[in-house]
């Protein structure tokens, strides 16, 4: 099934770009609709019911985090993905508190974009390999050992750790030698267990209680 989505840039240059970028993968997605104001992309979202909402963060009379905030609120279901210049960790963490489906900077290579919206396709997104280091970094300097994970199962702290790592499903369960079935089940335990929306949230979870780096509870 083809990805219908939307792009909201301030910079007409940039959209059509990525439109003509889009356009070598027909077989993956398709742009539905262009905003160029953050309020515009809420109403376009709306109105045109899009797979994927892509929001750049710096545009004019309500930005990106805003927008996607607004997004969520009346369609929870919708994945958001920030693309933007913005390397602020503040930003980053906004982000994952809103619920998005990820997070990259526009300098990215056009594979790694690609790879991240046929993960949203495959409900399965997984964090990119530089949104992994800039977690890991401000997670290190925050971590609270009052949410240590301890509602979890071994099992379920084995998958993600395996998350926070970019993989697949399928990829998880050839690791644990378990079905994708299996994985999914887990998955959703662990979101439910943690009060959390996607993988991405639940990576940066991760991160904070440092289950990445093969501590134990």
């Amino acid at each position: 099934m083809t990805i219908r989505l939307l792009l909201a840039d301030d910079h007409k240059l940039f959209r059509q770009g990525l439109i003509s970028l889009m356009k070598t993968r027909e077989d993956l997605v398709q742009v539905v609709g262009e905003a160029k104001t953050g309020s515009e992309a809420v109403l376009l979202a709306k109105k045109l019911k899009p797979d994927i909402v892509l929001l750049d963060i710096y545009m004019p009379d309500q930005n990106g985090l805003q927008a996607a905030r607004a997004i969520k609120a009346h369609s929870p279901g919708v994945n958001i993905v920030m693309l933007t210049s913005s390397e602020d960790d503040d930003h980053l963490n906004e982000a994952v508190d809103v619920g998005v489906s990820g997070y990259l900077l526009k300098d990215l290579d056009a594979n790694e974009l690609f790879d991240l919206l046929e993960g949203i396709r495959q409900g399965e997104a997984a964090i990119t390999r530089s949104m992994a280091a800039r977690l890991l970094k401000t997670s290190a300097h925050s971590r609270d050992r009052d949410q240590d994970g301890k509602d979890l199962t071994d099992r379920e702290i084995d998958v993600l750790r395996l998350v926070t790592r970019g993989l697949s499903n399928s990829d998880i369960a050839d690791r644990l030698c378990v079905s994708i079935n299996t994985v999914k089940t887990h998955l959703k335990n662990i979101l439910r267990k943690l009060d959390l929306e996607n993988r991405t949230q639940a990576a940066a979870y991760a991160f904070k209680i440092g289950i990445n780096s093969g501590e134990k509870r």
